[in-house]
């Protein structure tokens, strides 16, 4: 007998909630999950050509060897998260194989990759008040002079868990762990209410 294997959104819960807010107050904030994106964490030495090189073969991208920065790749983003760590994001809902890939080029190297993608969720915020929303649950400084495109930060927001990053176009990729995935959103909605009541809608 064969098992289907279905894959279930941590934002079950929430997706009512997301699809009251009318597509015309996108504009004011925006939350949308990008699910299913494959997700490695990964640890090596960056000061190893090796391993460098590991890692542009598998990825295509370069390795970020400066502290909260992100490489962005065609397939793949590299979000730096401490001296000899790493997590590398998939950019769009792909099957998880990075983990055996890297694992067979890396040999005999002091280095590792483990899969943690079914532990995640991926969130973008857009729209004008998205850093807004962000910045009431986020102690870090969120401005564009100091936290801009290219970087990336782990944080939290209200009481969840989170990593960072800011785009060029305004938005934030917020990566989340699946159990907080429903209260972050619920908090996000909460903390963005002001900015939908402010063009008559109420959630």
């Amino acid at each position: 007998m064969q098992t289907e294997i279905v894959r279930e959104s941590p934002l079950v819960g929430v997706q009512d909630l997301l699809a009251k807010t009318p597509s015309r107050l996108h504009a004011q904030v925006r939350i949308e999950e990008m699910p299913f994106f494959e997700l490695n964490n990964i640890r090596g030495n960056s000061n190893s050509p090796e391993f460098v090189q590991a890692i542009g073969d598998i990825l295509g991208v370069a390795l970020p060897a400066q502290p909260n920065t992100v490489s962005v790749g065609a397939k793949h983003v590299l979000w730096w998260l401490g001296p000899n760590e790493w997590l590398a994001q998939s950019l769009a809902d792909t099957p998880a194989t990075l983990e055996a890939a890297l694992r067979g080029k890396f040999g005999a190297q002091f280095a590792t990759s483990v899969d943690v993608s079914s532990g995640y969720t991926t969130l973008r915020l857009s729209g004008v008040h998205a850093r807004d929303v962000l910045q009431k649950g986020c102690p870090l400084d969120l401005h564009p002079s100091v936290f801009a495109d290219g970087q990336c930060a782990q944080s939290c927001f209200f009481k969840a868990g989170v990593t960072l990053r800011p785009q060029a176009d305004g938005a934030w990729i917020v990566i989340v762990r699946r159990s907080f995935a429903d209260y972050a959103v619920r908090m996000m909605l909460d903390a963005a209410h002001e900015f939908y009541a402010a063009h008559e809608f109420y959630l």
